[in-house]
């Protein structure tokens, strides 16, 4: 089985050092106001201007975030440190919060982008170093001000999204999710499994519309995903029986045959590497949710391992993808794949 290892750790940071401050191209998500709004994106994101949109420079951060604390003795590791004490100084933090209070900026990076702030903030605060504390500490902030956010459009969201992009709030959740549980945030959790409940409880022989031309989430995979985090094994185990009752049969085909990447330089086409390795991360962890009698642990982890050998040497190469393909697949290869 493909695991993660020291080399591949190192890769892994290589690639995102070389982005996470890599300026351009660059896609931003602002609404103009007016003239004082044209700025460049480190003007406007102090510490998340890099990797040419902020969502991907957040993720990118946890990725090295990530790899620090598990391969503490990476040779990337003191220039990790060094960014990391420049990029987390409390006073560009506190320009990310300003940015946040401007006008028009309630929907920024909604829901994606804040999942994956409080996936980083969730991860530095593992970080047992006097540093590892400084830096969660001054991005702290940052995370209540996400969570916060998630509190006031989470009761307003009478609908699910279920698209393969970055709208998908199924992934939201389940990112949400680990941040609520790794800060004890009991109230965040609680309304993150209600909103789970309320929007895919009921949910039964789905029918599986994937890939589209540019998903990099495979929403039935994903939505099993996060019910798998919030609802008890037992319950989830009678869920997914309804949701996905065809799985031991291999069925629907197209949840287990890898997407084809036409093109790796094509922004919208090199999602599809993404939602082979979404996928594999989805497929290893459904697996350890079934014990090894059942059919359907050996098949999801062999489907997993078809995923990640067709995308994960291509993770680099083409900065369309280059910029946050590292990320799902450190989210595949760190997946537990040990049945209970």
């Amino acid at each position: 089985m493909t695991s993660l290892d020291r080399s591949t750790a190192s890769h892994f940071a290589r690639i995102a050092l070389a982005h996470v401050r890599r300026e351009y191209p660059n896609k931003p998500d602002h609404v103009l106001t007016g003239p004082g709004d044209v700025r460049s994106p480190r003007e406007l994101h102090p510490v998340f201007y890099g990797s040419f949109d902020w969502h991907s420079n957040v993720h990118g951060y946890w990725l090295l975030a990530t790899l620090l604390r598990m391969f503490p003795d990476l040779p990337e590791a003191g220039t990790i440190v060094s960014l990391f004490d420049e990029q987390f100084a409390p006073a560009k933090v506190t320009g990310e919060l300003a940015y946040l209070a401007g006008a028009e900026r309630g929907t920024f990076e909604r829901p994606y982008g804040w999942a994956w702030l409080l996936m980083l903030a969730a991860e530095l605060g593992r970080h047992d170093t006097a540093r590892g504390r400084g830096w969660a500490t001054a991005i702290a902030p940052l995370g209540r001000a996400f969570a916060e956010r998630f509190r006031g459009f989470l009761p307003r969201a009478t609908y699910p999204i279920r698209v393969g992009t970055h709208f998908n709030t199924a992934f939201a959740l389940a990112l949400a999710h680990e941040y609520a549980e790794a800060t004890k945030d009991e109230s965040l959790g609680a309304l993150l499994a209600e909103r789970a409940r309320a929007w895919y409880l009921n949910d039964a022989d789905c029918q599986v519309w994937e890939p589209g031309g540019d998903d990099f989430l495979s929403s039935s995979l994903i939505e099993a995903e996060c019910m798998g985090r919030v609802m008890p094994r037992e319950e989830w185990s009678q869920w997914v029986d309804r949701f996905l009752p065809r799985i031991a049969h291999r069925e629907p085909r197209t949840l287990f045959e890898p997407a084809v990447v036409a093109d790796r330089s094509d922004g919208k086409i090199a999602h599809l590497e993404g939602l082979n390795l979404s996928r594999a991360w989805c497929w290893r962890s459904l697996a350890a949710r079934w014990t090894t009698p059942d059919p359907r642990r050996g098949i999801a982890l062999e489907t997993a391992e078809r995923h990640l050998a067709v995308s994960l040497p291509h993770v680099a190469g083409e900065y369309a993808g280059e910029h946050w393909l590292a990320t799902f697949a450190l989210l595949a290869l760190m997946a537990n794949t040990e049945a209970d």
